[in-house]
């Protein structure tokens, strides 16, 4: 159960936490907007901006929302104006979307300066949304610095994940063991027995906010990138070996999931740092 009198860190923490999730839908839904206005008036986008709301794509659609925009521009012309924004773009940048531009053919639709308004606005929102965001995580990572946890020295950690972690536990002296915390979030296995035979099924209740925490770092533990080590081979190594003892992935994500939670739980209760585990063979 939640705290009836959260201490003022704690409360704080949480609606900032609520804030920033709230921001991110918010960038999301932007983002879509604009992928929909844009795709449009730049069919072949994707080619020469690869993330549509980095620094020069968003300077573009906010300078140039249609082609049209573009009519007797050159390449070196569109070259220097980019350098403003960031040094390393080359000629071949702004050349690849002139010529992209010219393969899409003509793209201009009727109402179309109403199209470029909704355009140059949906960047002025995602502007705002990331520097709001940045300031949100400012804050975050001050308030942080009153708690003393150093959940941020575990791989796989940042003040994102930490600050929701903290947010969602709130005051670790709630829970007495881990199997308590675990039990709360959702992780440990339910018991059902009938007939004198049991059997255990994973647990639908608990603090589904959390439970999706652990459960993301879980995933975040055992990736392994193609033609790349596993991003935490102590995780990893272990499961493997629940899969080679007859778990499912599903299962043997929710034991990584429940030696997370042990490992928080310590961290938090003792405010220690992440103490790397042995792998087996070094046991």
């Amino acid at each position: 159960m939640p705290d009836a009198k959260p201490k003022d860190n704690e409360w704080t923490l949480a609606q900032l936490v609520n804030r920033r999730d709230s921001l991110v839908k918010d960038g999301i839904r932007f983002k879509n907007g604009l992928h929909e206005q844009i795709s449009m008036a730049y069919p072949s986008y994707s080619k020469f901006f690869s993330e549509i709301d980095g620094k020069c794509a968003m300077y573009f659609w906010k300078t140039y929302p249609s082609p049209v925009h573009l009519e007797e521009k050159t390449a070196e012309e569109l070259t220097m104006e980019f350098k403003e924004i960031s040094p390393i773009i080359r000629k071949d940048k702004a050349e690849m979307i002139l010529d992209c531009v010219k393969n899409d053919g003509n793209t201009f639709r009727e109402y179309q300066e109403s199209r470029d308004f909704i355009t140059t606005s949906l960047v002025r929102d995602l502007e705002h949304q990331k520097e709001e965001l940045a300031g949100l995580d400012k804050e975050i990572e001050k308030i942080l610095l009153s708690f003393d946890y150093k959940l941020t020295s575990m791989p796989g950690i940042g003040i994102s994940i930490a600050s929701k972690l903290i947010a969602e536990i709130g005051d670790i002296r709630r829970f007495s063991n881990a199997d308590k915390l675990a039990r709360f979030a959702g992780v440990a296995p339910v018991k059902f027995s009938s007939a004198g035979k049991g059997k255990e099924q994973s647990s639908r209740q608990g603090n589904r906010q959390l439970h999706g925490l652990f459960y993301f770092l879980a995933v975040t533990m055992v990736s392994k990138p193609k033609n790349g080590a596993a991003n935490h081979p102590v995780f990893y190594d272990y499961y493997i070996r629940k899969i080679g003892e007859g778990k499912t992935k599903s299962q043997a994500l929710v034991c990584i999931m429940r030696r997370l939670v042990n490992i928080v739980y310590g961290m938090m209760k003792n405010k220690t740092e992440y103490r790397e585990p042995m792998r087996e063979e070094e046991q």
